[in-house]
């Protein structure tokens, strides 16, 4: 499922300036994929990171600057009470926005549509949709 996840982002954002990753914790298999596969900068948030990798910032409270420029911002498993942190960022900074929520959850957004890929299930927000 990681796999299909990863390469639908890789099949579709292959061309991105910047995809960054918001609550990153300690699962770095998508943006570790990413890192193998695309020529694009990959960027990994998270409010207490867990490896030097991962860049310090509140979603709910951000800096800016990391995410302007992004094409993508995605978030796997994330906390229901930052979905909406993710949205509004994404929309202020004009990137388009996966969220693959837990298999039980669901994303409570008008602006997201669930999108099906091979065994992959997520939320997607083009921005230009």
């Amino acid at each position: 499922m990681w796999e299909d996840f990863a390469q639908y982002i890789i099949h579709n954002y292959a061309d991105a300036d910047k995809i960054i990753e918001v609550g990153s914790g300690k699962f770095l298999k998508v943006a570790s994929i990413l890192q193998e596969n695309l020529k694009t900068t990959i960027l990994m948030t998270d409010i207490n990171p867990y490896s030097n990798e991962v860049i310090q910032d509140d979603i709910c409270n951000p800096d800016l600057k990391i995410y302007k420029g992004s094409s993508l911002i995605y978030s796997v498993r994330p906390q229901p009470e930052i979905q909406q942190c993710i949205v509004k960022v994404a929309h202020m900074v004009g990137a388009d926005i996966i969220i693959k929520p837990f298999s039980t959850e669901f994303v409570n957004s008008e602006r997201m549509k669930l999108k099906n890929f091979k065994k992959a299930t997520f939320y997607i927000n083009k921005f230009n949709d």
